[in-house]
């Protein structure tokens, strides 16, 4: 892949981390982790469980741990939606790889969600445009200064996504 070895996917939720991450570790032959299921495996139970019984910091800083105890090298990780937001875990992404942020509209959003919906603990329910609205609104900057590349998802195929990647990672070589 590169020499900074790792590639992280970041953004909002239902912007398309897992699926990109699948489809590339198909095409550069390297493992995938979904950082999620990592912590729930570890914890022994899922994120909402996590969220409910300790609360959102002691998640995030199981995010921190897994961030830590990462010591392969060309894996595809796909990130937490609220793992930048940590100073901590930006450096240590930064330091182990390439960052690459899957932007996507609060529409899409909703839309994907009403599609795929499952226990996501910080909507609360709260599955329309204006509250991801909100929400994206106090990521986003802290996404896009941290991201080494910005991808747009809206309405496109996982493969030309993919292909837009390879091309900033074989840039980057």
């Amino acid at each position: 892949m590169h020499n900074r070895s790792n590639l992280y996917l970041i953004g909002y939720m239902a912007c398309g981390k897992s699926t990109v991450a699948s489809r590339l570790s198909e095409i550069f032959h390297v493992r995938k982790l979904e950082m999620d299921e990592v912590i729930e495996g570890r914890a022994g139970m899922s994120i909402s469980e996590i969220f409910e019984k300790y609360g959102e910091e002691k998640f995030r800083d199981l995010e921190t741990d897994f961030l830590k105890d990462q010591i392969r090298d060309n894996i595809i990780v796909s990130c937490g939606g609220g793992t930048p937001l940590r100073e901590e875990n930006r450096k240590l992404m930064k330091k182990k790889g390439i960052v690459i942020y899957l932007s996507v509209r609060p529409e899409t959003v909703v839309q994907r969600l009403d599609v795929h919906q499952t226990g996501r603990p910080l909507l609360k329910g709260h599955v329309d445009v204006s509250y991801i609205e909100s929400m994206m609104a106090k990521r986003d900057p802290i996404y896009r200064a941290f991201a080494d590349c910005v991808i747009a998802t809206d309405h496109r195929e996982i493969d030309d996504i993919c292909r837009d990647i390879i091309s900033f990672v074989q840039g980057k070589a």
